[in-house]
């Protein structure tokens, strides 16, 4: 097992990563620009259940078999870009109805926060450039002479992921309260709602273009 000084090292470097800004921060910020902060945070909280998947597959050696063959890490990554697209689309679409909606005195009908943690578990689970950041940043932390490498890389994996799954959730109560400042103007909620599904399109399309990480050796 990883001793204290190297968890704290490791927990340092990881902190600085998960403060910077990629698809994860984006996805709950937009999860949240759409649905709100109960939405928000239940899709932080799923995609921390998805990068638990990548930890557990990391440190069984799967994400490793995963991402040395082309034809499964397409397959993972087109399917986990296609998700995040229609998910993307269906915000669109939802915004557009709901504003419909609220034109002719009807309520709207959030997604709920259920599927919203489904939603982002499947769509981190799906990422495969998860798997090769957990394979690429990991290990150079794990010390192969203290035994157990598995056990050290599923713990500091779970550091990492339980680091990422703060700020997500920090992200998701900051996106909230933009939110709620534009209650008052329909428009601007309905805007705000199709930029977030946009934005999850274009995440989807950006995780379609991942190029395999050469293997090296």
């Amino acid at each position: 097992m990883p001793d204290f000084s190297q968890v704290a090292f490791f927990a340092a470097a990881a902190l600085v990563l998960a403060l910077t800004p990629g698809p994860g921060i984006f996805y709950v910020a937009a999860r949240t620009l759409s649905g709100g902060r109960a939405e928000g945070i239940a899709s932080g909280l799923g995609t921390g259940i998805g990068g638990m998947v990548h930890v557990l597959a990391g440190s069984l050696g799967v994400s490793a078999i995963v991402l040395a063959s082309a034809e499964l890490f397409t397959a993972v990554k087109l399917l986990g870009a296609a998700y995040l697209v229609w998910i993307g689309l269906r915000t669109v679409w939802t915004a557009r109805r709901n504003a419909a909606a609220a034109l002719a005195g009807g309520a709207a009908q959030p997604v709920g926060t259920r599927r919203a943690f489904r939603e982002g578990a499947l769509v981190e689970a799906l990422n495969p450039k998860t798997a090769a950041f957990f394979l690429a940043f990991v290990p150079q932390f794990v010390d192969p002479s203290a035994g157990h490498v598995a056990a050290q890389f599923a713990v500091l994996g779970l550091v990492s992921v339980a680091l990422n799954t703060l700020v997500d959730l920090a992200v998701a109560v900051a996106a909230a309260r933009v939110r709620n400042g534009a209650m008052g103007r329909p428009v601007l909620v309905r805007r705000l709602r199709e930029a977030s599904g946009a934005a999850m399109v274009a995440l989807g399309l950006g995780l379609a273009l991942t190029r395999r990480p050469v293997p090296v050796g």
